[in-house]
């Protein structure tokens, strides 16, 4: 029998605790300077190099470590710099501008990662003059060669780095076949210095794209070939199912299928032979986007089927590891559901063990996990309870219901707003863990919301906005939170997975049946809203988003748990109601996420979608008015059923995309409440009038004015309290100012 080889796709770069985003931070806030930082995040690569390493894989990948994104990394390797930041110095402080934004220029925009929660940096085309710049790429390989580690590079492939770019006048061909030598420059690099294998990640090929993307991606992998590189690439796909036949075709040397996220259609082209003998595959058999142990019998069949029509066999998870926590070391949870669980450092673990078991007939670990996975599946909280008997539609239309609404609250000309959450200050955050680990008591820690609600209440009425929030003080994430309180979810202590830069996320998971046992956020909305006569939004989080944004059961179909989300939302909506909050923000700004990347698959996700946001919405009076809110995606797919929400008032973003959104209205009578962000709160710069003004009126161009609010483009609650104030001054001021003309 062949001898199975073991592999990773990418690694976490935050750390068991964080320490990557504490660094980075850390710079920002100019608490370290840039030697120290260079330091610290050396420190932390070398930790993952030699970690992997330590679950003997054949081969540690290197490139996946970044100071803040791959795409980004790519762009400025290749001189794919924007505009408005070209002319510097190439350094890590460029790189941060881009993504951040500074005083002069607006960062670059922030885009889904495929259907993941992790953001990437949009390359700019613009006026730009490809060409190599430093290679990192070739430096971080070196580095890991220093340490003894057998590692192969990871670098975005051209055809996924160009289809996830905007801007210039080239075509999409044009634009690659600039890329091909400078690609070929790095492979060449990198083959000189000992690379047996690149890993050239094109996951834009198992989308609806690749059929179009046929024949330059040939031309690009034959140009390769005839430049002697093709033959050390590996193609990696993930997330879906790829055209195996398509890719056997090209000149070189492998394929890397996802056989966990493809439905089932990469092991059937297997198994009907469409990948020839000389290719070598890496096949994704452990899933590396969520947190659930692998069931090591069923990944042992799977492997024995795929031996038996390959030559060459690579064993890795099927996407990078960086969609999931680092290491359950450090979690005290019950023993019975963490049996049941697997980080990415546990991955490493059951890659190891399936590779004992075939290749030195040592089923030590095998054994071990797969007792642990049985006795796991067997635990009573797997039992299955789904009865629901509310409405999915309101009762009235949206015409009749935005009389109603205007008559309660007798808002202006176009109404302004936030988004729902205010800065998380270092004293906020303090508290919060003091009580959580009983170092205050609970009346302590409620007299410091209550005295915080207040303060941030005072601020927004100074200012001027017109619909008012509590401040989300007591919300450590808008997913988290709800984890936290709602039955059949688990919260870990040290889950961190990275969504954007330095941002970092906790996803609860989802181990059981998910109920609403008492009130979540009633006593904090209350409470502001006895402390003005302006308009409180209740704050909430939608099902599609709470289910997209946790680790979900696997065991049973995903729109099952997303409608029992939805029913424990609508007992929240209606609590709210009854005590007096009439305008309520349910928000969705996963819904474009979790949207299969094949088509055929879109009508199915997005109806159920609907309906759980309808099921959590639509029991309300017509005179309670229902906002959502969705940030950084690309919506113009899923438009129609924006609409079919049926939500009174949608914020969403536009300040990062420039406006490009407002494009996709025009193709839909959109006539339900609209809110379009008019400024970036992930950037620290302050927003001028003029730019506000100008995002205002270029909206109201393809918006009706009547259904126009003004609002920023997400929560504020990463932002500090000076520059919230400022911003929030400047967008007031400019709306004024338009309401007068």
């Amino acid at each position: 029998m062949m001898t199975i080889k073991t592999t990773n796709l990418g690694f976490p770069r935050l750390g068991r605790k964080r320490e990557w985003k504490k660094a980075i931070e850390g710079y920002w806030n100019k608490n370290i300077n840039k030697e120290a930082l260079d330091k610290q995040l050396e420190v932390l690569h070398r930790d993952n190099l030699k970690l992997q390493s330590s679950y003997n894989l054949d081969s540690v990948p290197v490139g996946d470590f970044s100071l803040y994104d791959n795409l980004l990394d790519t762009a400025l390797l290749f001189n794919i710099i924007p505009e408005r930041f070209q002319g510097r110095e190439i350094d890590d402080d460029l790189l941060f501008d881009i993504a951040r934004g500074n005083k002069e220029h607006v960062a670059s925009a922030l885009i889904k990662w495929f259907n993941t929660n992790y953001h990437y940096i949009v390359p700019e085309w613009d006026n730009v003059v490809p060409k190599l710049n430093h290679n990192t790429l070739l430096e971080r390989y070196r580095f890991a060669l220093s340490l003894g580690i057998n590692a192969h590079p990871v670098i975005v492939g051209p055809i996924t780095f160009v289809a996830l770019s905007k801007g210039g006048t080239s075509s999409f061909e044009e634009k690659v076949r600039q890329l091909i030598p400078l690609y070929t420059e790095v492979f060449h690099s990198l083959i000189q210095e000992g690379a047996e294998l690149i890993q050239v990640d094109e996951p834009i090929l198992v989308t609806d794209q690749a059929e179009v993307l046929k024949d330059i991606t040939h031309e690009v992998y034959e140009a390769f070939n005839d430049a002697k590189v093709a033959d050390k690439l590996i193609i990696q796909t993930y997330f879906e199912a790829a055209d195996v036949k398509f890719l056997n075709g090209l000149p070189v040397k492998g394929l890397g299928l996802d056989f966990v996220h493809d439905r089932g259609n990469n092991l059937k082209q297997i198994l009907a032979g469409d990948l020839s003998g000389d290719k070598t595959l890496f096949a994704g058999v452990i899933d590396g986007r969520n947190v659930w142990a692998a069931d090591v019998a069923l990944k042992q069949q799977l492997i024995e089927k795929l031996s038996e029509h390959v030559e060459d066999l690579y064993i890795n998870p099927s996407s990078s590891l960086l969609l999931v926590p680092v290491s359950l070391e450090d979690e005290t949870l019950d023993e019975q559901i963490k049996d049941g669980l697997s980080f990415a450092t546990e991955k490493l673990g059951e890659l190891e063990a399936l590779k004992n078991l075939f290749n030195n007939n040592n089923a030590t670990q095998f054994n071990k996990l797969k007792s642990k996975y049985e006795t796991f599946q067997n635990q009573s909280f797997k039992n299955l309870e789904y009865n629901y008997n509310i409405p999915d539609q309101r009762s009235s239309t949206f015409e009749v219901r935005k009389v109603l609404q205007q008559q309660r609250w007798n808002l202006p000309d176009l109404p302004t707003t936030t988004i729902g959450s205010f800065p998380q200050s270092k004293e906020v955050r303090q508290y919060r863990a003091d009580w959580k680990n009983h170092r205050i008591t609970d009346e302590v820690y409620k007299q410091f919301l209550k005295d915080e609600i207040k303060r941030w209440i005072d601020i927004q009425e100074e200012i001027g906005l017109d619909v008012l929030v509590h401040g989300e003080f007591e919300r450590n994430d808008m997913v988290e939170f709800f984890g936290e309180k709602l039955q059949g979810f688990l919260v870990t202590k040290y889950g961190w997975v990275q969504s954007y830069g330095s941002r970092a996320v906790k996803p609860p998971i989802i181990y059981g049946d998910v109920k609403w046992t008492h009130p979540l956020t009633i006593d904090e909305t209350v409470y502001a809203q006895g402390l003005t006569n302006k308009p409180v939004k209740g704050m909430l989080t939608g099902p599609v988003t709470i289910l997209n944004w946790s680790f979900e059961r696997v065991d049973i179909p995903r729109e099952v748990v997303q409608n029992q989300i939805a029913l424990a939302i609508n007992e929240e909506v209606l609590a709210l109601e009854k005590a007096g909050i009439k305008i309520i923000q349910v928000d969705e700004p996963a819904l474009r996420e979790g949207l299969p990347l094949r088509s055929e698959f879109h009508k199915d996700y997005l109806d159920k979608a609907v309906h759980s946001f309808k099921l959590a919405t639509s029991s309300v009076a017509d005179d309670t008015q229902i906002h959502t809110h969705m940030c950084y995606s690309q919506f113009g797919q899923i438009i129609h059923a924006i609409y079919d929400l049926d939500a009174d008032v949608i914020s969403i973003e536009t300040s990062r995309s420039h406006g490009d959104l407002i494009q996709d209205f025009e193709d839909i009578n959109y006539n339900l409440g609209i809110g379009l962000g008019v400024y970036d709160i992930h950037s620290p710069r302050i927003p001028t009038e003029a730019e506000v003004t100008n995002a205002i009126e270029r909206a109201l161009k393809q918006i009706d004015r009547s259904l126009f609010w003004v609002n920023p483009d997400c929560g504020l609650k990463t932002r500090k309290e000076e520059e919230v104030k400022e911003a929030l001054k400047v967008l007031v001021t400019s709306t004024q100012k338009i309401r007068n003309q």
